[in-house]
């Protein structure tokens, strides 16, 4: 049996694209399996991961250890 991707989004504090590269470089040097890019264009700053087996606490917790705020946002 295949486990299918999931996708969790996001909302961030991240506004600039600087500091969104920086975050989406930690992100994917720490999950390389993910897909993980921001909508900096959405008042909710999204920041959206793809894969599978993703675990929320961990990604909020890497966000928090570079300085960000991050929930995930219900369906």
């Amino acid at each position: 049996m295949c486990a299918s991707k999931m996708v969790s989004v996001f909302k961030t504090n991240v506004q600039c694209p600087e500091k969104a590269v920086a975050v989406v470089a930690g992100l994917s040097t720490e999950y390389p399996a993910f897909r993980i890019n921001f909508d900096l264009e959405d008042c909710d700053n999204i920041l959206r991961i793809e894969g599978i087996g993703i675990q929320i606490n961990r990604i909020i917790s890497s966000m928090e250890n570079q300085g960000c705020f991050c929930e995930e946002l219900p369906y």
